[in-house]
């Protein structure tokens, strides 16, 4: 049976970069604590927070040093302590959850895992762990319903179903990411945007041709390439002038951000995964993936629809969304 899939996730870096020193003994101490020396990497998070208490990032990792060492109760409270100087980052939550639920406590992950979701509403983690939290209490409920009444056949048939997705409560830990000097706010879930009520609906056309999709898909994996190749400029070029940003925020902005976190990290490598491309028309589709993202300082592997628009022959992203 598949295990509980509860998993730690790092703080992204999003608008600024920790002080050299502070981000050296950071870094140091998370990959000292992907390769199991816990030990020393205490050691490491403990000499950045000397110089800087309160910084987020080196207060997160801590936490995740903390869990792996088995150390639940001080690593909730600093966890905790995080949801509380940083509300607007959803990984603490998270966190807290994945603890409560190995220590059988699932109606407080349920409502960490919700607080994560309140705060990032396109956090696709946390959506998946509370799909899992859900699985886990329904299991319980059954189980209960069947120690009532032994008899009820479709509650044995429910309570199979349910254990065929949960086990026993596990996590994995991902290494944290560069924190900001001040934590910043995640990205907004975009929004959904009604058509105007004077739309008329998009005309019937024929099947695009094989060949459309494949124009398609050859510019979302071009996308995801100057991506990995940390090129911002080629990157932002399959943005469609009409890009409707998240949260609707200038476009001036947004580029700025999305040049941060792309230079920001040593390397980045994203893959494009299970890609479903359904036209839409002759000019419009929709391309629906897995994507892998990797970077030396952050993993994440997540849902991603992207609208697509051919303009003057060129495919570019009209929309995107996470989750």
């Amino acid at each position: 049976m598949l295990s509980l899939a509860i998993r730690l996730a790092g703080i992204v870096c999003a608008l600024a970069i920790a002080l050299p020193a502070l981000a050296d003994d950071v870094q140091d101490a998370a990959k000292l604590l992907k390769a199991g020396q816990h030990k020393q990497a205490l050691e490491r998070v403990n000499k950045a927070l000397a110089a800087k208490p309160r910084d987020p990032q080196a207060r997160f990792l801590k936490g995740l040093i903390l869990t792996e060492q088995g150390n639940s109760k001080e690593a909730i409270e600093i966890f905790t302590k995080l949801t509380q100087d940083y509300p607007e980052l959803p990984e603490p939550y998270n966190n807290l959850a994945v603890i409560y639920a190995s220590q059988g406590q699932y109606d407080k992950a349920r409502a960490a895992l919700e607080q994560s979701i309140r705060t990032h509403p396109s956090y696709a983690t946390a959506y998946e762990n509370l799909g899992d939290v859900y699985a886990k209490l329904a299991s319980q409920a059954y189980d209960k319903a069947l120690q009532i009444d032994s008899s009820n056949a479709a509650a044995k048939n429910k309570l199979s179903l349910t254990r065929e997705l949960v086990g026993r409560p596990g996590s994995s830990v991902v290494a944290a990411a560069p924190a900001p000097k001040e934590a910043a706010k995640p990205e907004p879930a975009p929004a959904e945007k009604p058509k105007p009520a004077a739309e008329k609906p998009a005309p019937v056309v024929e099947k695009p041709a094989a060949d459309a999709s494949a124009d398609v898909l050859k510019a979302v994996n071009a996308w995801a390439q100057a991506w990995s190749k940390k090129d911002a400029d080629g990157y932002l070029s399959y943005y469609a002038k009409e890009f409707k940003t998240p949260g609707g925020e200038a476009r001036d902005a947004w580029e700025k951000t999305r040049r941060t976190r792309i230079t920001a990290p040593k390397s980045i490598s994203v893959g494009v995964e299970a890609a479903k491309v359904t036209m839409d028309g002759a000019d419009r589709a929709t391309v629906t993936f897995r994507q892998n993202y990797r970077s030396d300082v952050l993993k994440s592997n997540n849902r991603k629809t992207l609208v697509m628009v051919r303009s003057s022959g060129r495919w570019q992203i009209l929309e995107e969304k996470s989750g």
